[in-house]
This record gives structure tokens, sequence and C-alpha cells, in this order.
């Protein structure tokens, strides 16, 4: 018997996952689905260790490697996650191993068939601190084009078109640098994750604006930032307080 705790934010694509497990494995036991980091850090400190994890690298509230760094479990982990190219070098280490979206079922086969090699030899556990260093260090990957819907239609947008992304009442927008808005399903902690870092910074809580955007820059009361946007931004755009010492950093191409 088989269990397992499956650690993806979209519910379809949980149930597709395990329906695709069921069929390779029947007597496979589903611990758990769980959507965000927070909840799973909670399930992981207070319950027993399920003999395989599958996880999404992007989870509701951030990427699951702050699970990993957190928790440490003690069991092998298989990675789903729809980019190509997205640290794969750190998925080859230490038993780990990787699924890019969507998923197909022979992968899906021979990475079980993998994981139960390792398990019948007794393989050591992976080293998730040898994970994180190698992801941060050499193999991370920012998003070239987000996929935006308006009406019944589909757009890709080329991140460089980008000039800022803003939240306002719970929804998340892109603001492209002809002034055109779409919704977007990533809320801004996702997004720090996944834009290149010398050419976008997050100010505050409700925007991350690229260096292309900002169109003047005046002082502001206590050591903040004033920043007027191009286009022009519906919000008084300010650096926050916690922000303006890396913000000067940034400017100044030491992100």
């Amino acid at each position: 018997m088989l269990k397992i705790l499956i650690l993806e934010d979209e519910e379809p694509a949980a149930k597709r996952l395990f329906k695709m497990i069921k069929e390779i494995e029947p007597d496979v036991v589903l611990l758990d689905s769980l959507e965000s980091v927070t909840a799973s850090i909670k399930w992981l400190q207070e319950n027993s260790l399920p003999d395989l994890i599958f996880s999404d690298i992007q989870l509701s509230d951030s990427i699951s490697f702050d699970i990993f760094q957190a928790v440490k479990p003690d069991c092998p982990v298989i990675f789903t996650t729809a980019y190509d190219q997205y640290a794969i070098d750190a998925f080859k280490l230490n038993s780990i191993d990787y699924l890019l979206k969507p998923i197909k079922k022979d992968e899906l086969e021979a990475a079980i068939g993998k994981f139960k090699k390792l398990k019948s030899a007794s393989a050591p556990a992976m080293d998730i601190a040898k994970l994180l260093e190698s992801y941060s260090n050499k193999t991370q990957q920012y998003k070239n084009r987000f996929v935006v819907r308006y009406g019944e239609h589909i757009k890709s947008i080329n991140t460089e078109e980008i000039a800022y992304f803003y939240t306002e009442d719970k929804v998340n927008f892109i603001t492209t640098q002809e002034g055109r808005r779409y919704v977007t399903d990533f809320n801004l902690d996702q997004l720090e994750n996944l834009l290149p870092p010398k050419q976008f910074f997050r100010i505050n809580r409700q925007y991350i604006i690229s260096f292309v955007s900002i169109a003047e820059m005046l002082a502001y009361t206590k050591g903040r930032v004033l920043i007027k946007l191009k286009p022009a931004s519906k919000h008084e755009t300010v650096v926050s307080t916690e922000r303006s010492a890396n913000f000067k950093t940034w400017l100044d191409d030491g992100a």
C-alpha cells in the first residue's frame, strides 16, 4: 500500500493526478491534498509522513521549496511544474524526480517506478539543503510570458512588455507599457519569485514595478520615495519605508 500526499493549488489538477496514480497503483491511499505552503507545513508537523509526496512548485501562497526548508520531511518528493527548465538540475539530486505539466501517464509511471527502485535499495534521504542551494544559486528560471484572458480571448504577454503589476480589491492586474490592463491569476507574493529581480521590484504591498516604468522619482516623507509611473497608475505609488533602502540599491543595479 502506497501512502501519498499531494500538494497542488488547483483542485482539478490534483484530482486528475490522483486518478492517474490510482490507475498505476490501485492500492494507493491519498492521505490529503493541500493547496498552500502554510497548510502543508502544518500538516507535515502534525501527521505521520507519507511514503511519497507529489508537490507542485507554485502553490497558492508561495513556492513549495519553502515547505521543505521549514519541515525537511524524510521522504521522497516528486515535483510537478508547468514551467519547462524550471530548476531541472535541482530535481535530479538525491532521488528527487520532476514531471512537467500536463503530466503524461508514462512519465508518471516511470517516476513511481524510480521511487520503488530507490525504496527497495534503501537509498539515502534526499538532501533538501542541497536542492535549495542548487535552485537558488544555479538554476532559477523566470517567466518570459504571461497568459491572460479578456472576454472570450486569450493573449500571451511578454514579460518585457509589462510596466507593473498591482492588486486592488483582492484582484491582481498586469499593466502593459502600452497602458492595457489585464487580470492575472498570480498574486504579488507569487510574482516576486517569478519575475527577474533586476527588472522588477516590489515597492509596497500593492505594487511591483519594472525599471522602465519609472517616469519620475521624488523625495517623500520618512525617507520614502514617491514614484510617477508610465503609464500613469490609478493609485499613489510610494516605496514603503522598509523597502526604501533595498529599492535604492536596486536602482543602482545592485539587485
